[in-house]
Formats: structure tokens, C-alpha cells, sequence
């Protein structure tokens, strides 16, 4: 035993301080950094802007929220914050009743079939009676209506003799394509499909793909909103509602009924919204953002300004829109959900880990519930987290993330753990050393390249599953990728995907450093002979 213990002093025992830092740095530092990180959320939460502009995720949603926000930000009452593409109706209206946000914009007939579920009319009187229950209020109607339709290629449906949606009735071969929402809404397909009878099935598309896969012929029949600045340049008939299905859309705003009597200066500002936008301007400024190439800040800035439009824009180059001036903002946010939440998965993690390299009965248990936690879809998993934390935003996304980096990091620690020979333990017991002990000095240290392994998958995994994030208005990369997708933006789609992907490729990197530094040259030498 002696000589055993011989050989192995120079390799297990030879730089012991090296081993305790790393083991500090993964349950000590790390821990206070996710204290810090909670702190700091805590701290943001607290100093949270005055007045909150949320919008949807798509372009008319978009440039509402910005006209808002630049109009309250002209009574020079309130720090203004306008958060974009926080997520569909349900996403967006829970902000709302939450306190994220403070108002947005939405359409009288989503709120009466959508939020309310259909028990009462599309007026406002019927409306704010039953919103008041919530502290919530409908208000200054905008001046359009933007419905819902159905809409098919100009020559397709003049072929067919289709011009109302009942026509479609008599072609059951058609293909049809909508967007998620209106699948799913009570004033949607289902409803429409009962009403007119409808024997086309329907698949699933995002609003903003749409349009080409229609023009490219793969679908024939699409959903669209009649303000949609694509119908004229498709060249697409819109199909008559001839049964009057769909209710009035007047697009208002919906805000927190305190709103007029906590921000008087602001909320005269936004009263001048009401009626300043037809249909006619409405989709002229749809038009600037999807067909000119303009962002939705400069439309939306230079309605406020009522600023002449100038020619159209030319699309910026791939260097311009990666390096554009929210570059830093979004890098930042992603940067902090991935790293904040790493911290928590490491603290978390590494004890899980142990306890299921020390307990079989553990290790039944811990490691088969990490592995489901991974089925779950981020989408998913991130509304259900919105509904038990009954907020959106960083917080959801951060406890998302943190469940999502705990498997690699719980399965490397009990595998590491489990493979530490069993000569070193009796060695360290045999020196007189505590269990707490041989596993500080020894256990550890031998596992840490497995450990750390563990840790940078979950970086990896972080990186991308943070782009997510930008669905419930956390930000980051996503951000960019959401807009790109609600203006078939490729390029600004590329400038969220591209600094994502060099982000995990440079953690990659990282790792590897930090490996030749935390791990002595014996062990990795060892555990590559493995």
C-alpha cells in the first residue's frame, strides 16, 4: 500500500492548491457570481422604466410599438422603454396584466374572441367593462382596422373562379398555409373552417415566409392581415368574407387603466394618436419597412415627425446590419443570459452530480429527470414558465436556461466521479483524510476535466438555446432573428445567427484554455490513456 501510495504522491497530490482553486471556482465563485447575477435581476426589476412599450412579432406590431414609445417620449414625463417582438397575443397581453409593460397596440375583435373569449361585443364600452376586472383598459382608437382574410395568388384564384371564402368550399385539394396564432385562435381557423365548411386541412407557417412559399406555389391559400403592405406586391386577391365571420379589428391602444392618472403629461401625448393613421397610411408604412428597406425606428420616427419619406432605402451591407448600433445592446443581454445562467446550472449542478456518483437510489432519480427536462421543447417550457412565474422576459428565460444546462453538467460530474480509481480514495483514508476531504483533494481534482467537459457543453447548449429568449422579449442574438423572420429579413437574420454561432465557437476555444490551465498535465495525460 505504501508504495502505491508512492507513485501516486506525485500525481495526485502534487499541486493540490491548483485543484482547490478549480474546485473553488466551480462551487465557490460561481456561486457568487449567480448570487450576484439573482442581485442584479432583483436590482433591474426594481429600476425598471417608467413608462414600457411592448409589441408583437410582426411588422405592423413592430412600428406601432416605436410610434408609441416616440410619442411618449415627447412629453418628456417618463423614461421611456420599448420592447419589441415580445411574442404573440397571449405572450404580449400576460405583460401586460403583469406590469411588464404599460400599453401596446392590439385590434378590438383579438380582444373580444382572443383574450375574452368571445363574451361580449368588439365595442369599447363591452370591452373595458370587462377589462377593468384586470386593471386594464382599451383606448384611443388609431383610425384603421386591420382583419384577418384569406387571400390566394391574383391568377390562381381567377383560374378557380374563387372570390369568397365560401368558393373555397367546392376545391378540396387546395393547400392551405397560416400562421401559428391563427391556427390556434378562437376567432381563427378552426371556427372558420366550422363556419364555411371548409374540407381543406392546414399547416403551420410563419406569417412572414408565407408570402414566398405562396408565390412559389407551395401553398395556394394563405391567411393575411388586410393591411398587409405583401398583398399589393404579391399581386394577391383577397377572398370576401361573405358570411361576416370575422368581427371589426379597430386597431387601439390596450393599457394599464392607471395609466391617464399616473403619467397625465405622457398620456396627452399619446392622445394625439387618436385617428392619425387610415389604412390607406397604414399600409404605406407596412410598405416602407417590407418592400422600401427602412427599419422600423426610421418609419416610425419620421410618422412622429411627420418627416417627408425621401427615396427608398437601399438594404444595408452584411458588415452594416451584423455591427449596427444595437450590436453591443444584444450582446450584452446575450452574453448575460448564457454566462448567469451557466453559473446557476454550475452551482446547482455539481452537488446534484456528486450526490449521484455517492447514492445509487440518487442516481436513479436525478439523472432521468435531467434527461427529461431536456425533451422539453424551449418554446414550451418557456410559456409554462411565463404562466408560474407570472412574468417575462430575463427571469423566465434565465430559469429556462439554467434547467437546460443541467444535464450535461449533473451527468459529467457523477461520471467523473464514478471513474476516480478506487486506490486513490483508500490512499487519501489511509493518510487519515475525511471523506469531505478526499473528495476536495482528490475526487474532484481527478474528474475535473470531466467536470469542466460538462460545464462547456452546457455553455455550448446556452448559446443557442438563448436565441429562443428573444420570443418572450429576454433579447440577446434572437432579437434580430425574431425581426428577420416578421420581414423575411435574410440578412438581418444572419446578424443574430452569425455572432451565435462565433460566440459558442469561441467558448469552445475558451474551454480549452482554461483546461491546460485548471487541469495539471498528469491528469490530462491520464485521462486520455483511459
Amino acid at each position: 500500500m505504501l508504495k502505491y501510495f508512492k507513485g501516486l504522491e506525485g500525481r495526485a497530490f502534487k499541486a493540490p492548491s491548483r485543484h482547490t482553486r478549480y474546485a473553488a471556482r466551480v462551487c465557490g465563485v460561481r456561486a457568487a457570481t449567480a448570487m450576484v447575477a439573482t442581485a442584479a435581476v432583483l436590482c433591474a426589476m426594481a429600476s425598471a422604466a417608467d413608462f414600457t412599450v411592448g409589441s408583437k412579432r410582426f411588422t405592423e406590431s413592430y412600428i406601432l410599438g416605436e410610434i408609441i414609445a416616440r410619442t411618449a417620449r415627447s412629453a418628456g414625463e417618463a423614461e421611456v422603454t420599448f420592447r419589441p417582438g415580445l411574442g404573440n397575443t397571449a405572450v404580449v397581453f400576460a405583460a401586460l396584466k403583469n406590469g411588464a409593460i404599460d400599453v401596446y397596440s392590439e385590434y378590438s375583435g383579438t380582444i373580444a374572441f382572443e383574450l375574452l373569449g368571445g363574451r361580449t361585443s368588439a365595442t369599447l364600452a363591452d370591452l373595458n367593462s370587462i377589462l377593468a376586472s384586470d386593471g386594464l383598459t382599451a383606448s384611443i382608437p388609431l383610425g384603421f382596422s386591420n382583419t384577418y382574410a384569406l387571400a390566394m395568388s391574383e391568377s390562381h384564384a381567377q383560374r378557380l373562379a374563387i372570390s369568397t371564402i365560401s368558393d373555397l368550399a367546392k376545391h378540396a385539394g387546395l393547400s392551405v398555409g397560416l400562421s401559428q396564432e391563427f391556427l390556434n385562435r378562437k376567432d381563427g381557423w378552426p371556427a372558420l373552417q366550422k363556419t364555411y365548411r371548409l374540407p381543406q386541412g392546414a399547416r403551420g407557417l410563419d406569417h412572414g415566409i408565407a408570402y414566398e412559399a405562396l408565390a412559389a406555389g407551395r401553398i395556394q391559400v394563405m391567411d393575411v392581415y388586410t393591411t398587409d403592405a405583401k398583398i399589393g406586391r404579391y399581386g394577391l386577391r383577397v377572398l370576401v368574407d361573405d358570411r361576416n365571420f370575422f368581427p371589426p379589428y379597430a386597431a387601439l391602444l390596450l393599457h394599464r387603466a392607471d395609466l391617464p392618472e399616473r403619467l397625465p403629461k405622457t398620456w396627452a401625448a399619446l392622445k394625439t394618436l387618436d385617428g392619425s393613421i387610415s389604412n390607406a397610411r397604414m399600409i404605406a408604412l407596412n410598405a416602407a419597412v417590407e418592400i422600401d428597406g427602412r427599419s422600423f425606428a426610421q418609419v416610425a420616427e419620421g410618422f412622429v415627425t411627420k418627416a417627408p419619406a425621401g427615396p427608398p432605402a437601399s438594404r444595408a451591407g452584411p458588415l452594416v446590419r451584423l455591427f449596427g448600433d444595437d450590436f453591443l445592446r444584444v450582446s450584452g443581454q446575450h452574453l448575460w443570459l448564457v454566462f448567469a445562467s451557466l453559473a446557476a446550472s454550475c452551482v446547482a449542478g455539481i452537488p446534484l452530480g456528486i450526490w449521484a456518483a455517492r447514492s445509487t437510489a440518487a442516481h436513479r432519480v436525478i439523472l432521468p429527470l435531467m434527461g427529461v427536462l431536456q425533451t422539453i421543447p424551449a418554446l414550451a417550457l418557456l410559456a409554462f414558465l411565463i404562466a408560474v412565474l407570472d412574468r417575462i422576459g430575463t427571469v423566465p428565460a434565465l430559469v429556462a436556461l439554467f434547467l437546460y444546462g443541467l444535464l450535461p453538467i449533473v451527468r459529467n460530474t457523477a461520471t467523473g466521479l464514478s471513474e476516480v480509481a478506487r486506490g486513490y480514495k483508500q490512499a487519501g483514508a489511509a493518510l487519515g483524510l475525511r471523506e469531505g476531504a478526499i473528495l476536495r483533494l482528490i475526487e474532484l481534482p481527478v474528474a475535473a476535466r470531466s467536470i469542466l467537459a460538462g460545464v462547456r457543453t452546457s455553455a455550448v447548449i446556452n448559446v443557442g438555446t438563448a436565441t429562443i429568449a428573444a420570443f418572450i422579449g429576454a433579447g440577446g442574438y434572437g432579437e434580430r432573428i425574431v425581426a428577420g423572420l416578421a420581414v423575411n429579413d435574410n440578412a438581418l437574420l444572419l446578424a443574430g445567427a452569425v455572432p451565435a454561432a462565433a460566440l459558442a465557437l469561441l467558448i469552445e476555444g475558451a474551454f480549452s484554455v482554461a483546461e491546460l490551465w485548471l487541469i495539471p498535465k498528469g491528469l490530462r495525460e491520464a485521462a486520455s490513456r483511459r
